[in-house]
């Protein structure tokens, strides 16, 4: 019995040991990989903001985005009518330009652009400018927040500015170079608040 007891006793300690004291905080990496949390503060973030612009080259919508301390994340609201019904493929591409209405190929290719390397789920990628799809109901209206630790602003805001770009159809996350997503069918000027 005293056995039984005494080897209860150290199975306890034993699984106690190795708890966490819970008045102690988590331990704070140290180096370059630590987070300077209080040095980036709500009023250091950038906020930017674009209208959505269709095929017709009526605006169809708006986006936002907050650079914070882990990453971006970006906000898109199309209106009713704005899409077709269904998943479309949307990305971040090089050029902040789309005046050539219809088409919207003045946006360049994909940031981040890497040979073979489109897609959320390639090996070799993914590219800074992929992002997840975005759903547009039976009205063509959409909702859409995703948060990327890939863009930056330096890279948003570099010399020729950047675009959203939203396709006809959804992007697998593979197929390269866009995923199957088909024709760009609707861009945004990703422009700085001020």
């Amino acid at each position: 019995m005293i056995r039984k007891a005494l080897l209860m006793s150290a199975v306890l300690l034993c699984a106690c040991s190795g708890a966490p004291a819970q008045d102690n905080p988590p331990p704070t990496p140290d180096g370059e990989d630590a987070l300077n949390v209080a040095a980036d503060t709500p009023q250091d973030w950038v906020e930017i903001s674009a209208v959505v612009i269709g095929s017709d080259g009526s605006e169809i919508g708006v986006v936002s985005g907050t650079d914070g301390p882990h990453g971006f994340l970006l906000e898109v609201t199309i209106e009713p009518g704005g899409l077709t019904p269904g998943w479309h493929g949307l990305h971040l591409h090089q050029i902040g330009n789309c005046s050539d209405v219809g088409t919207f190929k003045l946006s360049g290719g994909h940031m981040g652009l890497i040979p073979d390397g489109h897609g959320l789920l390639n090996p070799i990628g993914p590219e800074a400018g992929d992002l997840t799809n975005i759903w547009a109901g039976s009205d063509g209206a959409a909702g859409y927040e995703v948060f990327s630790t890939w863009v930056k602003p330096d890279r948003l805001f570099d010399a020729d500015g950047t675009a959203l770009v939203i396709h006809a159809e959804r992007d697998d996350h593979i197929t390269q170079p866009i995923g199957g997503a088909g024709a760009r069918v609707a861009c945004a000027v990703i422009e700085k608040v001020s």
